[in-house]
């Protein structure tokens, strides 16, 4: 059996700063962020909030993935985002009681 590996968006508030990433393990790479264990971008901003996350078998898919995503424009990171989760909840909690 593979590996899975996860393409995610945080954000600091609904429509607020965003953050994307890449992990093979969604729930303890959030956490990271959420505790803000490491300096960075996300723990300078507060950026926390789950709010939208892709799920891949191939490493390489994933990578590609998170570089075309931070290319985009904020515009379309935001529809992306509200296709799937219209009032931007934060979806760690949920994900981190069923995994």
């Amino acid at each position: 059996m593979g590996k899975t590996y996860f393409v995610y968006i945080l954000a600091s508030r609904k429509y607020g700063a965003l953050y994307i990433g890449v992990t093979n393990d969604l729930i303890g790479r959030v956490y990271t962020h959420r505790e803000e264990l490491v300096c960075g971008q996300t723990s300078h901003y507060h950026i926390h909030d789950l709010v939208h996350f892709e799920v891949f078998e191939d490493i390489d898919e994933a990578i590609l993935r998170e570089k075309r995503l931070k290319k985009w424009r904020r515009a379309w990171k935001i529809e992306l985002i509200e296709e799937g989760n219209p009032e931007w909840t934060d979806l760690y909690p949920e994900l981190a009681m069923n995994w």
